[in-house]
């Protein structure tokens, strides 16, 4: 790539699908630097973990296998070097790695080569220091021949970073000339044939095989005349390492998914394959649609579920609580919704809320399950109460939960006792449940993520109920010029049951039980794996963040 060492270009983009060689990219530009035109280099990634993986398992590989690098960065084991795995001098110039959530590592040294990998999964903000590219960016100016590469597959439209920064670029597509009439054009997906797996000419209107428009002599075509800021977008269709057949393969079994309303198949597959954005469809699901899905268990606990998890919402007067049945797939089945009634800061709730916790709910032949987990929000004003009712009831799978939000963060982050209770406390990313949930109430065939919901009245499913599991949709909004998605709630709605809904997957979360196994073991069986626990443990032991296996 000519833009590399051409003095005009200071920013280049390259926005493509995943495994086209673009951390090849930043692999040979840092091989370049070393070898030819020592720099000091800064490598974003993004998170620290994601930092030290490069380091160990691409960089550290490369300058160990290249002759020409081998001997001009020590060995970080060597007892008189200065390299560490997330920092590395060579003659001339160093290389530091970091994560896009280190505030620290954003703001010291000047650098005169930037290196941002996967930008599209950086955080709106570097702590509280804010955008991590624009603090990094930054560190650049001093230099007059900076050079700054983003690469990234792109995300959502409207959030993508990659995106952006390539409409703002020359928007440069890999072309390939026609077998047939010799006009150059990009592959895209609209002209590839199903039937045949051929790729039509958009000129001439001549259908050739992927190998036929592949031994052409491609070339870079820019859409717009930017010289400071090359775009590059590549996507699947033209890798040597992934054949038409298998991309029209992956692309049919994600359509079937979307066609039964799961469209996050198809979601990544535009991402990864096309290296396109995802236009989102708007994430509001219709109460009357759950309302008419409702149907008769005709028992407490349908065949299908395999264990059974809970979710309890804090209100200043009452405690909200469901009950989750979970199948293969994560099928899940409403079991029952209620709210028990009275002052939190008071022994007599939290008493009704042990009693519930601890019955056990029959299927058909009379068989009792009990509940392998449960999830109570310690985030409103009675923090203490749900402290003091958790600790002594964590052997028991009930976890005191704090919800965070924001995206990209995962749903159930890593547990810690650092609070003056000592109680195991779970970090909840919120905002991840309702997407999922939004995502699997859409599913409209029975099966893996489908949601069912009894008609009976006494199991609390009523119009209510789906008032406040549809109460939130997610909207995209600007802040100091940045765009986010955020959860609003629909004026006049109460939002608890999609609270306790969100509580209640964490809890599967944090079991991270084998379900096909589960579902093989005799129902004797897995119902002693998961009943619940009411004497106090025989012996003090560790709880772990994942929990129960079979």
């Amino acid at each position: 790539m000519d833009a590399v060492n051409d003095p005009a270009v200071e920013t280049i983009i390259v926005m493509t699908s995943s495994q086209v060689g673009k951390t090849e990219i930043l692999l040979n530009i840092i091989g370049y630097h070393i070898d030819y035109d020592p720099a000091p280099i800064l490598v974003i990634q993004p998170t620290l973990e994601m930092a030290k993986t490069f380091s160990k398992d691409r960089l550290a590989p490369m300058i160990r296998d290249t002759p020409a690098l081998r001997d001009k960065v020590k060995d970080a084991r060597s007892r008189d070097s200065d390299n560490t795995v997330l920092h590395k001098k060579f003659p001339g110039g160093h290389i530091t790695i970091i994560g896009a959530n280190s505030p620290s590592g954003l703001a010291s040294r000047p650098i005169r080569i930037l290196l941002a990998d996967e930008v599209d999964r950086y955080p709106v903000s570097a702590g509280t220091e804010g955008d991590p590219l624009t603090l990094a960016e930054k560190r650049t100016t001093t230099f007059w021949n900076r050079k700054k590469v983003y690469v990234s597959t792109p995300t959502i439209k409207g959030m993508s970073r990659i995106e952006a920064a390539f409409l703002n670029s020359s928007q440069e597509e890999w072309c390939l000339p026609c077998p047939s009439c010799g006009k150059y054009q990009p592959l895209t997906w609209a002209q590839i044939r199903f039937e045949d797996a051929t790729h039509e000419c958009s000129y001439c209107g001549a259908r050739h095989g992927e190998f036929e428009w592949k031994s052409g002599q491609g070339r870079w075509i820019a859409k717009e005349k930017n010289i400071r800021v090359r775009g590059f977008h590549l996507n699947e269709l033209a890798s040597p390492w992934k054949r038409w057949e298998k991309i029209i393969e992956e692309f049919q079994e994600a359509y079937k998914e979307k066609e039964r309303g799961n469209i996050e198949l198809l979601k990544a597959w535009v991402n990864t394959t096309l290296g396109e954005t995802w236009e989102e469809q708007g994430d509001g699901v219709e109460t009357n649609d759950l309302l008419k899905r409702r149907e008769n268990y005709g028992c407490e606990v349908p065949e299908g579920v395999l264990l059974l998890t809970a979710g309890i919402d804090v209100q200043d007067d009452r405690l909200e609580v469901e009950v989750v049945g979970w199948g293969i797939g994560k099928e899940s089945w409403g079991i029952e919704y209620r709210a028990i009634y009275g002052d939190p800061g008071q022994q007599a709730v939290w008493q009704q809320l042990d009693e519930f916790l601890n019955r056990t709910w029959k299927y058909a032949d009379g068989t009792a399950i009990g509940i392998a987990c449960a999830c109570i929000d310690s985030g409103g004003h009675f923090t203490q109460q749900v402290y003091d009712f958790c600790k002594p009831r964590e052997h028991r799978r009930i976890f005191a939960i704090k919800g965070q939000g924001g995206a990209g963060l995962p749903l159930v982050g890593r547990a810690t006792r650092n609070n003056r209770k000592r109680v195991l406390l779970f970090p909840v990313g919120v905002d991840t449940g309702k997407e999922l949930i939004m995502s699997r109430l859409k599913v409209e065939e029975e099966g893996p993520g489908y949601c069912h919901f009894p008609r009976e009245p006494e199991k609390g499913y009523d119009q209510a109920y789906f008032d406040g599991l549809t109460s939130e949709k997610r909207v995209l909004r600007y802040y100091k010029g940045r765009p986010s998605f955020e959860w609003v709630k629909r004026p006049g709605t109460r939002n608890e049951p999609l609270d306790c809904r969100n509580y209640a997957t964490a809890a599967l979360e944090i079991l991270n039980p084998n379900l096909e196994a589960l579902a093989q073991a005799p129902k004797k069986d897995y119902y002693k794996q998961n009943a619940p626990m009411t004497g106090a443990p025989s012996r003090r032991r560790r709880i772990l963040s994942r929990g129960i296996s079979v």
